[in-house]
């Protein structure tokens, strides 16, 4: 599915997180699709189980995935669309880090074509 960088400071269980969530915003995952069980992705990546159930609970507290007992992890329909206060959230990150490569002398420009790039990636902004 994904590999992990072992040697990447940042903990597995995010590095999980964030692919994850790749993976659902650039629609890979389907909305009701079912997701690898704990132990079948824990053996595959190898890593402890627990690890992938932080990350899976993290992804669910952030709306991205559903769980039914007994059944597994699915992902959301609606995780990361009508959040509001994650999207209200993302645009202060993203005003902080677009400040910064401003006043680092990144062009507005520059910074405008990145994001019509990933508009495009993304499917024009659906």
């Amino acid at each position: 599915m994904f590999e992990l960088d072992l040697r990447n400071r940042k903990p597995i269980y995010e590095q999980l997180v964030d692919k994850m969530k790749e993976l659902v915003i650039n629609e890979v995952l389907k909305p009701d699709e079912q997701l690898p069980s704990v132990r079948q992705l824990a053996q595959e990546l190898t890593v402890n189980p627990n690890t992938i159930q932080k990350a899976y609970r993290e992804l669910e507290v952030q709306g991205f995935i559903y769980s039914q007992k007994g059944k597994g992890s699915f992902v959301n329909q609606t995780g990361f669309n009508k959040n509001s206060e994650k999207i209200a959230s993302v645009k202060q990150d993203l005003e902080k880090l677009i400040s910064e490569a401003l006043y680092l002398g990144m062009p507005a420009d520059e910074i405008h074509a990145l994001i019509t790039k990933l508009d495009v990636l993304k499917g024009g902004g659906e």
